[in-house]
């Protein structure tokens, strides 16, 4: 994620309320996904952005995820994402942003 995108993230959630948020990621791999939602869960963990130390606990879901497309018209959704689910790692990704939201529910 980056800098420009943190302080943007930032800025809404000052603006509007962490709990108001829900970001939707689209990053190609599990790693990096986890590395977004960790960002917007528990705060930069290179401590170079604007959410270096800044735990905004934001509802982060993958565009890959059962919850997102539910919501999504499937015409849409195929027209849009479709291809993706076929040659990305689905599961692992939803699994990596899943967890980072588990860590954000989880009591400190």
């Amino acid at each position: 994620m980056d800098l420009g995108s943190q302080e943007k993230i930032k800025r809404l959630a000052d603006e509007h309320g962490p709990e108001q948020l829900l970001v939707v990621l689209g990053a190609p791999d599990a790693e990096s996904a986890e590395i977004a939602a960790e960002t917007l869960v528990l705060g930069d963990p290179t401590y170079a952005g604007a959410l270096a130390e800044v735990q905004l606990g934001l509802s982060v879901y993958h565009v890959l995820e059962d919850e997102i497309r539910s919501q999504v018209p499937d015409d849409v959704y195929d027209d849009q994402v479709g291809v993706m689910t076929d040659v990305l790692e689905t599961e692992e990704i939803a699994e990596a942003v899943k967890g980072m939201r588990e860590q954000a529910s989880s009591p400190s």
